[in-house]
């Protein structure tokens, strides 16, 4: 069986106690639209929030702590693309330098590998902007 995310499961408490977004939100002391943004996984409760939260789903904070976070998941593909975005130029770079040091690779070689650790490069510096 898949974990919940943690907004899918704040939003199926509330929903099983017929409670609405804006309902939840007021007993919190907080806006509906932040209630909104937990439940599509966009943001997630302050942890102040968590044991008030918990109390008014009735459940416990444990509870709502063990769903799967989508946006941890989503941090991890995220890093791992910077990682090979990081290693691919460093990795191309230094087999150029070796493979010219012993004369092994033809310069339109060298230039086009060169070219390819450019441009993940400049991709990676795309994504952080």
């Amino acid at each position: 069986m898949e974990k919940q995310t943690l907004g899918q499961k704040i939003a199926e408490l509330r929903k099983a106690k017929n409670m609405t977004q804006l309902e939840l939100a007021n007993k919190l002391n907080i806006t509906d639209k932040a209630v909104s943004k937990w439940e599509r996984d966009i943001s997630c409760p302050d942890i102040n929030t968590f044991p008030k939260l918990a109390e008014v789903l009735e459940v416990s904070v444990d509870e709502l702590l063990q769903a799967n976070s989508l946006k941890d998941e989503t941090n991890k593909k995220e890093d791992n693309v910077d990682l090979v975005l990081k290693a691919v130029p460093l990795a191309l770079g230094i087999g150029v330098a070796l493979l010219t040091t012993f004369k092994q690779i033809q310069w339109e070689e060298a230039a086009s590998l060169l070219a390819i650790a450019v441009v993940a490069l400049s991709i990676r510096n795309f994504r952080e902007k």
